[in-house]
């Protein structure tokens, strides 16, 4: 893991770098580039406005009545200095005059009609024995048809000083660039450290949480940033992953208390019967009715309980197809009546008449038989349940009522929990007591067809559970 989180760091270092590396160079280099063209075209600019003296000053000495060379002379003497090169050629290439020009440099005039007049032709040079440096050069004829003379002239400036302002500013980026590229680095690597100190924090913390206890949480640095996110929807995860395995560790508990209980009971009665070679009929009768009894309660809540990890694991086949609700209601009061009449308790129904629907007719079924069978089973001697079955607001409402003595408010929550019981000794051998899965797998059974199940009230005066099964084509 701390590999990893290494690994991260560097990543982003090195991002931090190239990046810094490719906006440094683009700038420097548009800089210097911009920086170059503006100099050099400052010389050209002032290479041709000496051009455009040096013809103004030819032109003021053959006014005055000099000859050709006299009027190239002392133009080329005032004009000239070592910062301004001037050379005034005839028309045969002869040089009249010069001034400024270095030793080292050597001008080659190209062919004399290859020469503009209406504009200087500027070319670069290097000296002969320095080709480092370099000299910018302005050539123009220049005709005064006043006098009928043409000149050749040349204005140049030398390139040595702009050249090395720009070296020195390469220089300047030669060494500028790598400590940026190096503060980069480093800072680049501190804020990475920074920024995945809470990751690491919250990998070691990972680390030391295990199956048993899922109790504690990962550290939230700052609840407001993505890392601080990201750890509270971990803490999110692993308070689901611990209600999940509190609720798994207390649903084997609960499962194996109601599977040992009938187990245990039926091997107690067993027992009991062979302990003594001969028993009568009637004795061995009451042994094998309490076997049936627990036989078929723990048929029952294997039934629910592999029906309800089906549903957990999505795996139930649900097969729907048409049905009608009375039919199935009237066929499980038919079968329920028979229970309830050895409790003296009577079940009375009034529903709704050729109540077409479309569903799963055994999930249906069970829905039915478990709301019926929990209210016989809670219901007073003597009293009656009451099952109603009417259509509206686009499907089914089906109500039963008990006669019991209610549930009271601190346990309504909780009734269609799994294996939760209000009663509160767990022990019941040889009761008729459920295992507490009925209504979870009623509730799950008006969910999967699109419905509800709830405890619509209860009272003293006993409880009403009310199905919603919404209809279907």
């Amino acid at each position: 893991m701390r590999l990893g989180i290494e690994s991260v760091r560097a990543r982003l270092t090195l991002f931090y770098v190239v990046v810094l590396g490719v906006v440094l160079l683009i700038v420097g280099g548009l800089m210097y580039v911009l920086l170059a063209r503006a100099l050099y075209s400052r010389i050209d600019d002032g290479i041709v406005a000496g051009m455009q003296i040096v013809t103004n000053s030819l032109g003021n000495d053959l006014a005055e009545g000099q000859d050709v060379a006299d009027a190239a002379r002392a133009t080329a003497a005032e004009l000239s200095s070592r910062q301004q090169m001037v050379a005034i050629y005839d028309t045969a290439g002869r040089l009249l005059a010069e001034g400024g020009r270095d030793d080292d440099l050597e001008i080659h005039l190209p062919p004399i009609d290859s020469i503009p007049a209406a504009e200087a032709l500027m070319m670069t040079v290097s000296e002969i024995r320095d080709e480092d440096d370099r000299h910018r050069l302005a050539i123009r004829r220049i005709t005064f048809e006043r006098y009928g003379i043409t000149y050749i002239v040349v204005a140049g400036a030398p390139l040595e000083p702009t050249d090395e302002e720009l070296e020195a500013l390469r220089g300047t980026f030669a060494y500028v660039v790598p400590i940026a590229l190096l503060l980069a680095g480093v800072s680049g690597w501190f804020l990475a450290h920074r920024s995945l100190a809470p990751v690491v924090a919250m990998a070691d913390r990972a680390r030391q949480i295990g199956a048993q206890d899922l109790s504690d949480r990962l550290p939230v640095a700052n609840p407001r940033d993505e890392l601080g996110t990201l750890a509270g929807t971990f803490n999110e995860l692993l308070a689901r992953l611990e209600a999940a395995m509190t609720h798994q560790r207390q649903f084997m508990a609960d499962a194996s208390h109601e599977l040992r209980t009938p187990v245990t009971t039926t091997r107690t009665a067993a027992n009991v019967a062979l302990q003594q070679p001969h028993r009568d009929e009637a004795e061995y009768r009451r042994t094998l009715e309490i076997v049936e009894q627990q036989a078929t309660r723990l048929s029952r809540a294997v039934d629910d309980m592999f029906t309800l990890a089906r549903a957990d694991a999505g795996t139930y086949p649900v097969r729907m197809q048409p049905m009608y609700l009375d039919e199935l209601i009237d066929e499980v009061v038919a079968a329920a009546r028979v229970v309830a009449s050895t409790k003296a308790v009577g079940v009375e129904v009034d529903a709704v008449r050729s109540a077409a629907f479309v569903g799963d007719e055994e999930l249906v079924r069970r829905l039915v038989t478990n709301l019926i069978d929990n209210a016989v089973r809670h219901s007073s001697e003597g009293t009656v349940v009451r099952i109603a079955l009417r259509e509206e607001g686009g499907g089914y409402h089906l109500e039963v009522a008990d006669s019991g003595r209610g549930i009271s408010p601190e346990h309504q929550p909780h009734v269609f929990e799994r294996f939760y019981r209000i009663e509160a000794a767990r022990t019941r051998a040889g009761s008729d007591g459920g295992a507490g899965l009925g209504l979870a797998v009623a509730r799950w059974v008006a969910r999967i067809h699109g419905g509800d199940l709830r405890l619509k009230s209860s009272s003293p005066a006993g409880s009403t559970f009310s199905a919603f099964l919404p209809s279907r084509s």
